[in-house]
């Protein structure tokens, strides 16, 4: 059994309108929100072994601040410019190369990413789930919500459409 879990990067600030979009920093709402999926990891013992990253400024510091919360063991983290606004066939293609790419293996990973990209990939993995959860995410993968899925596989090379079941899916708003 393997667990993915997405995670969008949290609100970020247009305050500046002429930065570069990579270069974005996280809102005041934002740096508020992160810190509590971190301490919602933690308490629900959801530590990833493996996190995969956007280079992306408001990526980096969104997994800072969960990181904080998340507390020691700190998993391994891997920064890929090519998770900025990626599609979900590139996620899935760095995904499935998880098991060849990366050693010790890694039962649980996480994405730090954006939507429009992040959305979709979840909705092309799940294949089951709460049909509330389903139809919540559906909707809308708002900045901060965390997407955990289980697939049951076992290799990171297995996965594919529909191929998970929706554990949870919670949004700072959800759990406070």
């Amino acid at each position: 059994m393997l667990t993915l879990s997405l995670l969008r990067h949290a609100k970020s600030s247009w305050a500046e309108p002429g930065i570069d979009d990579h270069e974005r920093p996280l809102a005041k709402r934002g740096a508020k929100a992160a810190p509590e999926i971190g301490t919602y990891l933690r308490r629900e013992r959801l530590r990833p072994d493996l996190v995969l990253c956007s280079g992306a400024v408001r990526a980096r510091a969104t997994l800072a601040m969960v990181l904080a919360e998340l507390g020691p063991p700190a998993p391994e983290v891997r920064y890929d410019d090519a998770l900025y606004l990626a599609t979900p066939a590139v996620m899935l293609g760095l995904l499935r190369r998880i098991d060849a790419a990366h050693r010790p293996p890694y039962r649980h990973v996480m994405v730090v990413g954006h939507n429009p990209g992040l959305h979709a990939l979840a909705l092309e993995l799940i294949g089951e789930g709460s049909r509330k959860d389903i139809a919540v995410l559906a909707t809308k993968f708002p900045t901060a919500a965390l997407a955990v899925l289980a697939i049951d596989a076992a290799s990171w090379s297995e996965i594919g459409a529909a191929s998970a079941r929706l554990e949870r899916f919670v949004t700072p708003r959800r759990i406070s």
